[in-house]
């Protein structure tokens, strides 16, 4: 396994910062979480402020690669506002324009959310965020990056929170699967999720099975045996707290030597 961690652990660090703790700490993976300080849009218009040359040579130079996580607060690619879908997608394509100008593996982003507990309205929200992603598809294909859709956690209000509308909407889209661990335990039979196409990596963190909490590896219920974990190609630790994400390796190699 190729292992990193998500910049959500040491937000608002500046990224050559977050690079060289990486590095000290022997991970070869980043995934940079595009909020705040990191809205692809303002990066997109301080290239030269933010020494982005500089920061690609040092990734080279260092074999670290680089995964994204689209902006989605706010944003919603199956919203019924079609001008919250329209500058969802835009946001998404420009979160896939930096992850092109730094030589980035994967964007993952998000499926969105529908907010009325009606089966028709949801429907119709799968329908949308299918048709937005493929725009944003399309557009990753031009730059040449992945798109990586990742499922949600076990909510009526969640789009991709089981296997079969995951699996629904990466086909239809022709994008690649981000398997977010923690999401999966809310789900009856987490291993269904296993079987989702194109899966292309993992965001780890656990969980009580309850709700989506994001704790340490082996603080919850979810399944970190050595044959899972054995399955994990690329693997982001995602949690709020670096110390957690240290924590969190220590764990994954003592499940993998065991």
């Amino acid at each position: 396994m190729k292992l990193g961690f998500s910049s959500l652990a040491l937000f608002m660090k500046p990224l050559k910062d977050i690079l060289e703790i990486a590095i000290k700490d022997k991970f070869e993976i980043i995934e940079i979480l595009c909020e705040g300080p990191y809205l692809p849009r303002y990066i997109l218009e301080h290239l030269e402020e933010l020494n982005l040359k500089e920061i690609n040579e040092f990734i080279e130079l260092n074999n670290i690669e680089i995964f994204i996580h689209s902006p989605t607060i706010d944003l919603n690619p199956a919203s019924m506002n079609i001008g919250i879908r329209q500058e969802s997608e835009k946001q998404i394509k420009e979160t896939l324009e930096f992850a092109h100008l730094i030589n980035a593996k994967a964007v993952t982003t998000h499926p969105g959310i529908v907010h009325r507990r009606e089966k028709r309205i949801r429907d119709i929200a799968i329908e949308y965020t299918i048709d937005t992603l493929k725009h944003c598809q399309d557009y990753a294909e031009k730059v040449g990056v992945n798109l990586s859709i990742e499922n949600m956690p076990k909510r009526f209000s969640y789009l991709a929170s089981c296997p079969q509308e995951h699996e629904k909407i990466v086909a239809n889209v022709g994008s690649s699967a981000t398997i977010d661990w923690g999401h999966v335990n809310t789900y009856k039979n987490p291993h269904d999720f296993l079987k989702v196409s194109n899966i292309l990596y993992f965001h780890l963190n656990d969980n009580s099975a309850i709700k989506d909490q994001h704790l340490s590896l082996g603080e919850g219920n979810a399944d970190f045996s050595s044959e899972f974990l054995k399955q994990v190609k690329y693997g982001i630790i995602e949690l709020n707290s670096y110390d957690n994400v240290l924590k969190s390796k220590e764990f994954i190699n003592k499940q993998l030597q065991s």
